[in-house]
């Protein structure tokens, strides 16, 4: 592979790199409607970086589950010149020149990427997962990291180290990869893929024979059950960790969590019937994401076709606070959490908290794995997905 230099001016340069950010945008705006929406609540400056991130899991995601004839030689040939170009500092791929210059911007620890890559190269091999735990193993690639990544994008409140808030990005991240597992059960295992713990599976009398015919039954339903309240905690996990984020993300990641994490509500509407197309009115927004997850619909499915709230989002203008002309406004003169989108989450406390150790042992082995990511050995992280895959999905 040939490394091509940037251009030589450095009007060219932030030319390319423009294009290559509004690149990235367009991916987002076309595949990850309610992420898109809520990045609006961002302020200027942030957007590019979480469009970038978006962009390049989607594409990594796109490499395994809409493959062409090789997808794991297709795979390892995107994700080694992605890691050469980051050590390089440039691309003329524009999804990748992106994510290179987010990751430098915001001094992202390159073992985040190389994990999520890690965990996308495992789709291609693994079709299930015993456990919980091994599921949450999977994860720490395809979803944990993924809100490492945007943490230093959002940045943290005065006096709270990115360590303090860590566990709750991490937790954000597996929240919303659970919550697409739960929408898109007939989808992967249209692919071969079942995303729910086996163990549990067994203990409710459901089988992958069962998914593949798309029956649903009250074991199901039941085994469904538990799954939305496992994800439920790790949402109430994520949001201690909000009032820790710098102020002018907040209301970014509450409507982000608000908007994605309704799909719960849609999928007990619904009756918990994912399998047999009676929740075909769920909205299937999306990372990886975050990956932030993975929207999976055909492009440009849903476009136009925003709910009440998300089109409170998309009318709400955020300016960049420290520009001189961009104070934080809302519609035209409604201050930033006034929005209807928002007032029903005032009840969230924004005062800074001190260091929070979550409950239960999920927590704990997030908490342990946080701890030592910063140290120097490559490959000591509990459930760091390993090089070769172990477990798999995609966050999709």
């Amino acid at each position: 592979m040939t490394l091509l230099h940037p251009p030589g001016t450095q009007a060219a340069r932030q030319q390319q790199l423009a294009a290559a950010y509004a690149h990235c945008a367009a991916i987002a705006a076309r595949h990850g409607k309610s992420y898109f929406l809520a990045t609006r609540l961002l302020t200027p400056d942030r957007r590019p970086a979480v469009h970038a991130l978006y962009a390049a899991a989607r594409t990594a995601d796109d490499l395994v589950d809409l493959p062409g004839a090789d997808p794991q030689a297709d795979l390892a040939d995107w994700s080694r010149a992605l890691l050469a170009e980051l050590e390089a500092g440039w691309s003329e791929d524009p999804v990748r020149l992106a994510m290179v210059h987010t990751y430098r911007r915001y001094d992202i620890p390159v073992e985040h990427l190389v994990d999520f890559l890690a965990a996308m190269t495992s789709d291609l091999d693994v079709d299930s997962y015993a456990d919980l735990a091994a599921l949450d193993r999977y994860m720490w690639g395809s979803a944990s990291v993924i809100g490492l990544q945007v943490l230093p994008v959002l940045g943290t409140a005065p006096g709270v180290a990115r360590e303090e808030a860590a566990p709750h990005a991490i937790a954000l991240g597996e929240a919303f990869q659970l919550t697409n597992f739960l929408r898109d059960v007939a989808e992967d295992i249209d692919r071969g893929r079942v995303y729910l713990p086996a163990d549990l599976m067994a203990a409710h009398g459901v089988t992958r024979e069962q998914l593949a015919e798309k029956r649903h039954s009250p074991g199901f339903e039941a085994l469904m059950r538990e799954m939305v309240a496992i994800t439920r905690r790790r949402y109430d996990d994520a949001a201690l960790g909000t009032p820790m984020l710098a102020p002018e993300s907040r209301d970014c990641v509450r409507a982000a969590t608000d908007l994605y994490g309704g799909i719960l509500g849609e999928i007990e509407r619904v009756g918990y019937r994912v399998l047999d197309g009676r929740g075909v009115g769920l909205d299937p927004a999306p990372p990886g994401g975050v990956r932030p997850p993975v929207d999976r619909r055909p492009a440009g499915q849903g476009e136009g076709d925003h709910g009440p709230a998300e089109q409170q989002v998309l009318d709400r203008r955020v300016g960049d606070p420290r520009a001189p002309d961009g104070p934080l406004v809302v519609d035209d003169d409604v201050q930033a959490g006034e929005h209807a989108v928002h007032q029903q989450l005032e009840g969230h406390d924004d005062r800074v908290r001190g260091p929070v150790r979550l409950p239960g042992h999920h927590a704990g082995a997030v908490a342990e794995q946080v701890h030592h990511q910063d140290g120097d050995d490559g490959g000591h992280r509990q459930g760091r997905v390993g090089h070769r895959p172990r477990s798999a999905s995609s966050a999709g």
